[in-house]
């Protein structure tokens, strides 16, 4: 696998942040922090243009729509060589995406074809949710935007204060160069404010975030934050990531 990795990955200039283990550890909950106003989050958020991330500094050159100035999209083959693993199969591929991004500051994930398509619809009519976060004896709230292929994520706190001119904490973009040839999809996550967010906890609001987009029951919830807006509950996410509500 070291010798596949050395072939078909390129080394391109990271940004140096702390490695960490992509797993998430089991929590006990015990308490937890409501952030207040989340109507007038949502008045302000859903409606209009989409929202814009302004004063990171560097990398933002890239624009795809209307005020919306994200990261700077890093091009599939400036980080693999694409023309060398045609013929590898999709398992050889995955294991060393996943592989070449652990430990380097940043989250490499994949997934099927099918389940990328599924999550570009949804999220073309919900573009935005709120995701609890855990941490220590309580959890913080993060709010995410979805322009597919690409996620935004900022704590809903910096948001409230800062609106359109709050900055990102993690920056997620999908890669479909494979989807009709090999059925996959590679996922690549950059933690862009490591002081605001880790490399478990951006991992942890990846997969939460893809599992209400992805999985019928929890996606009812999106809808309803996005389209009734009146009817949320921000009580239903914590049941349904089975987070105390006290």
């Amino acid at each position: 696998m070291q010798r596949l990795l050395s072939r078909i990955l390129k080394t391109p200039a990271l940004l140096n942040h702390a490695s960490s283990t992509c797993i998430v550890p089991k929590r006990s909950f015990s308490a937890f922090s409501l952030q207040p106003n989340l109507q007038k989050l949502q008045e302000r958020a859903i409606p209009g243009d989409f929202v814009r991330w302004d004063s990171l500094g560097f990398c933002r050159s890239l624009s795809f729509a209307t005020g919306f100035s994200p990261l700077q999209h890093k091009p599939l083959d400036s980080i693999m060589e694409i023309q060398r693993v045609k013929d590898r199969s999709p398992e050889d591929i995955a294991s060393a995406w996943d592989d070449y991004h652990l430990g380097r500051g940043h989250i490499g994930a994949t997934m099927k074809a099918k389940l990328y398509y599924l999550l570009e619809q949804r999220a073309a009519e919900c573009r935005y949710f709120v995701i609890p976060l855990w941490r220590g004896s309580g959890y913080t709230t993060m709010f995410v935007q979805v322009q597919m292929p690409h996620m935004i994520f900022t704590g809903l706190e910096d948001y409230k204060a800062r609106g359109t001119q709050a900055s990102p904490y993690f920056t997620v973009s999908y890669y479909n160069e494979f989807a009709e040839s090999k059925d996959l999809v590679l996922i690549r996550g950059d933690v862009v404010f490591t002081s605001k967010l880790s490399d478990t906890e951006a991992k942890c609001l990846l997969e939460t975030t893809q599992s209400f987009y992805l999985n019928d029951m929890r996606y009812k919830l999106v809808e309803r934050f996005n389209k009734e807006t009146h009817d949320f509950e921000f009580k239903d996410v914590l049941q349904a990531l089975d987070m105390p509500i006290l």
